[in-house]
């Protein structure tokens, strides 16, 4: 038997895009222009992720021929079949149980936690004017950005659409023109102690072992 369509479901579009951006409002407590900018950007990914997840399938819509040349006889405005990863590879079962989107769990997990404990540190240091380096920043320079993009991959695992896959690289390259734009505030304002932390610190792919100060 054929799934019931699972679209045009907009009270589930609203109460699931709130319920995350009001998650990572809790978290990232936007407070200058370019934090509301980099809290805008991710949220506009989240409307459209969820649009497409139960509002409306665009990218099933357009890719339409091609999904029933690769998958004949699935019906694609099931649910189910919406997890186009799993559909493709030929997986079968419950797509909330297979390796991808349980992988997708940890990433958007992480991303949630890292961007808990990162705004905790970067808080209190900005109220006491000095560089934020403990926590997360003992690793990265950037935690609140990399975040982010862990949580927009992790959705991206489990519900790709043709709009966040195009987003997801700009929103990256997004954020790292806002690193690269606060760190040079922050040679101006911190100089020498700066420094020395950008050279122990990477700033967002963590060292297996970090380097003690120097």
């Amino acid at each position: 038997m054929e799934e019931p369509a699972a679209y045009g479901l907009w009270p589930l579009v609203i109460i699931n895009a709130a319920v995350f951006i009001i998650f990572a409002f809790s978290f990232f407590k936007p407070a200058t222009a370019r934090d509301w900018r980099s809290f805008g950007a991710f949220s506009a990914f989240l409307v459209a992720l969820f649009t497409e997840m139960y509002g409306f399938p665009l990218t099933i819509y357009l890719l339409s021929g091609w999904l029933q040349s690769v998958s004949p006889g699935t019906d694609f405005l099931s649910h189910n079949s919406g997890h186009l990863w799993e559909t493709l590879l030929g997986w079968q079962g419950d797509p909330h149980l297979n390796p991808l989107h349980l992988v997708s769990y940890v990433f958007i997990g992480g991303g949630f936690i890292l961007l808990a404990t990162a705004w905790k540190v970067l808080y209190a240091a900005q109220h006491s004017h000095r560089v934020a380096v403990s926590g997360p920043y003992t690793r990265l320079r950037h935690p609140q950005y990399v975040g982010f993009v862990l949580i927009m991959f992790g959705f991206i695992l489990q519900w790709p659409t043709l709009l966040t896959l195009v987003m997801f690289p700009i929103l990256v390259a997004m954020y790292w023109r806002l690193a690269r734009r606060e760190e040079k505030e922050a040679y101006k304002e911190f100089g020498e102690e700066y420094a020395r932390y950008t050279m122990r610190t990477p700033a967002f792919f963590p060292r297996r072992k970090p380097v003690s100060n120097i």
